[in-house]
């Protein structure tokens, strides 16, 4: 576990969300795989417009918990509602529809696409255009495609990748083809941003940078971030809770400036010894 700074006294104001932001409402959820407990009884909230980190060590739980929110999994027990709607039983399609956006750990972007049409993947939710108006260039069509590209550009101008769009996504630095994942759910405008490991395999410069993306996403856009992480690192003064999970349970939760000293999170991370 990286060591900290010292963190701010606060996370720094969050700007007032969305009319439409709902509050995510974690409640009792358990997940078990053939006998094995993934999750056990976990419960959280987000808060709407507001970043809740969920850190803990490898083997934690948090990519389980991922999962179901993102609808891959499907919860054993338990409830996960965003705003009115009840998540749990929502295919990954459906819980993306409700304005939940999704970047996994792992790259994603297609390699050989211009940063601007992959960006242009996040709008597909919201184009109106039929297939056959599309394929005829109808003006229609145009006029729609026109009006997505546009709002393509504002939202790389905005996370610094302006400068980017004409280039194949796949030639991008490490850091700026995350920044490129987390732009493309930008496009789908989501209410809700699940972020897998949002700064791992980052440089410093890059987690800063990232970090600072990630503040105006909840400053400028009032959007609700649940970042998943195993390190602290970046993480710091964003966050205005940190629920830290050991083995699918709730160890520790708080403001990041006193998540980390409780023993159970020390052991979690670091062993018996080092928590006594």
């Amino acid at each position: 576990m990286t060591a900290p700074p010292t963190p701010p006294s606060s996370p720094g104001p969050a700007a007032p969300p969305a009319p439409d932001v709902p509050a995510l409402e974690v409640r009792d959820l358990t997940v078990r795989f053939a006998g094995l407990t993934a999750l056990d009884a976990v419960g959280f909230t987000v808060r709407p417009g507001t970043v809740h980190a969920l850190i803990g060590p490898n083997g934690a739980g948090k990519s389980t918990c991922f999962n179901v929110l993102s609808g891959v999994y499907r919860a054993t027990e338990g409830s996960v509602r965003l705003g009115p709607h009840e998540l749990t039983s929502l295919p990954p399609h459906r819980i993306a529809d409700l304005g939940v956006g999704r970047i996994f750990q792992n790259l994603a972007l297609p390699p050989r696409a211009t940063v601007e049409d992959s960006l242009m993947l996040g709008r597909h939710r919201l184009t109106r255009t039929g297939f056959v108006a599309a394929g005829l260039r109808l003006p229609s069509a145009a006029r729609e495609e026109a009006r997505h590209r546009a709002r393509v550009r504002e939202i790389a101008a905005f996370v610094g990748l302006e400068q980017q769009l004409a280039r194949p996504a796949g030639s991008l630095p490490y850091g700026q083809q995350k920044l490129a994942e987390l732009a493309r759910a930008l496009c789908m405008e989501p209410k809700l941003l699940l972020l897998d490991e949002p700064v791992a395999g980052m440089t410093a410069d890059e987690r800063r940078r990232t970090a600072s993306v990630i503040a105006g996403v909840r400053d400028s856009l009032g959007i609700s971030v649940l970042p998943f992480a195993h390190d602290w690192g970046g993480l710091w003064g964003l966050a205005a809770t940190v629920p830290v999970p050991d083995f699918g349970r709730r160890c520790a939760a708080g403001h990041p400036a006193q998540a980390h000293t409780p023993p159970a999170v020390v052991r979690a991370y670091l062993g018996e010894e080092s928590a006594a």
